[in-house]
């Protein structure tokens, strides 16, 4: 949900200068783009399951490899939020999380947009004869609160991928953004979430997306060196100097690494216009937007958006599941075909490097890491949950260890975003407090108790 609140505030800042010229606008995708994401809860029963079993996998018939592709990536993430949490509860309640409130969220989202969105994919990759193909990152903290509440949602996952249609795309296991911080850390989470998808999926993934599509040069090279053959970033004008962003580029720091760009504006167009009235191109047709795709240009059009998308952000009565439904249809019409992340590095050369030395991000309209350390609470806040990291790592206790990891996640920094303008009513509207300052106060008085849990240890 997150990642849909803030980068709609990107759109919202762009639909009243957008024209009706859509090619003329669609080719400059690589110079504006936009958006981001979302956190978890007690911890989860952890009796091991074992990876499901293959069911029978769809045969993909043969296409040719000179047509077009387009790469759909959906990222599936759940908040945890955390309760008003007072000073009077420190030392007395050792449970941070809003149970209730996250419960009914999860239910909603899974009504709405998982289970619909889950068996229409099924149902066009099974009908495509697995022509139609899609790449799918889902958190562990996601999947923990699916295991523990709704093992129905996460069977639909399961079988979504048994179709032999889908790559499960890595990333951090708590949506966390702490790398710069702690490169020990990050890796430990991110092998966190390998194990998890290998329990749940049966598989290792080659590629990988950071949180909010964070990319730069020091991070892409760390991804290389932990076996990663793709990794997702946003495409950014400043750093394209003008070229497509419909291309795989390299960062100057790694030598295998492919960096997949996502095209911003026709992302969004699906993701955050597509139920505008106001829009001068709504209504959105399936075949209207194949046009937009055919003619924009490049070798692969990344379509990179949440999967919360399809019946959530855009609801049911906007007409997003007709649209998806025909679009396939639409695209192979114009000639062209659908590929998945690694399916898209192993086709395609790099165009060139993409020389990215600050982290940039699909977040606000900056495209930086502002809406998660843009004031002193932020920075204060990051900086006291990872400076225990050696004491919480010295207890050998996996609750603490856990809730430690639960307090990094992206979304309790972002509550506490103090911005105005387009990006601060975004951040207003997503944050289940009255303002950043009780955000803050609710993680410090939480951070606390954990301190106090870890002192007594």
């Amino acid at each position: 949900m997150k990642g849909f609140l803030t980068r709609l505030s990107k759109v919202l800042a762009s639909d009243s200068s957008e024209g009706s010229d859509k090619n003329a606008k669609a080719a400059k995708a690589a110079e504006e783009t936009t958006q981001p994401p979302a956190v978890p809860d007690k911890v989860a029963n952890t009796k091991k399951k074992k990876a499901p079993k293959e069911e029978k996998k769809v045969s993909k018939i043969q296409v040719d490899p000179s047509l077009q592709p387009i790469c759909f990536f959906f990222e599936a993430h759940q908040p945890n939020r955390l309760k008003p949490y007072s000073f009077f509860d420190i030392g007395n309640d050792p449970f941070y999380e809003d149970d209730e409130l996250n419960r009914k969220l999860l239910d909603e989202v899974c009504e709405v947009s998982y289970l619909p969105a889950n068996k229409m994919m099924t149902e066009l990759i099974k009908e495509g004869k697995g022509q139609f193909r899609i790449s799918l990152s889902v958190s562990g903290v996601l999947l923990e609160q699916l295991e523990l509440n709704r093992p129905d949602v996460l069977k639909s996952f399961q079988d979504l991928h048994a179709t032999g249609g889908v790559e499960i795309v890595a990333e951090t296991y708590y949506h966390s953004m702490g790398f710069h911080r702690s490169k020990e850390e990050f890796k430990e989470q991110v092998e966190k979430q390998l194990e998890k998808i290998k329990e749940v999926f049966g598989v290792r993934p080659k590629a990988f997306r950071h949180t909010a599509c964070v990319y730069y040069n020091e991070l892409a090279a760390f991804v290389e060196s932990m076996g990663f053959e793709s990794m997702l970033g946003e495409a950014v004008g400043w750093i394209l100097h003008g070229r497509e962003a419909n291309r795989l580029y390299r960062s100057p720091n790694c030598t295998t690494l492919k960096a997949h760009l996502r095209n911003g504006i026709l992302s969004d167009d699906v993701a955050f216009r597509f139920g505008n009235h106001a829009w001068p191109q709504h209504p959105l047709t399936a075949e209207k937007f194949a046009t937009w795709c055919q003619t924009n240009g490049g070798e692969v059009v990344n379509l990179f958006m949440d999967y919360e998308c399809i019946g959530k952000h855009q609801d049911k009565d906007t007409g997003i599941f007709e649209f998806f439904r025909a679009f396939p249809a639409a695209w192979e019409k114009l000639g062209g075909r659908f590929v998945t992340v690694s399916e898209s590095a192993a086709e395609l050369e790099v165009a060139g490097e993409y020389d990215c030395h600050e982290p940039t991000s699909w977040a606000d309209t900056e495209k930086d890491l502002s809406p998660w350390k843009g004031n002193a609470m932020q920075e204060e806040a990051r900086r006291k949950i990872l400076i225990i990291e050696k004491q919480v790592k010295s207890k050998n206790n996996p609750e603490l260890l856990h809730q430690w990891r639960k307090m990094q996640t992206a979304e309790h920094f972002y509550f506490m975003s103090t911005k105005g303008g387009e990006s601060g009513k975004v951040h207003e509207r997503l944050r289940p407090y009255p303002s950043a300052y009780e955000a803050y106060l609710y993680f410090m008085n939480a951070l606390s108790d954990l301190q106090i849990r870890l002192d007594e240890e």
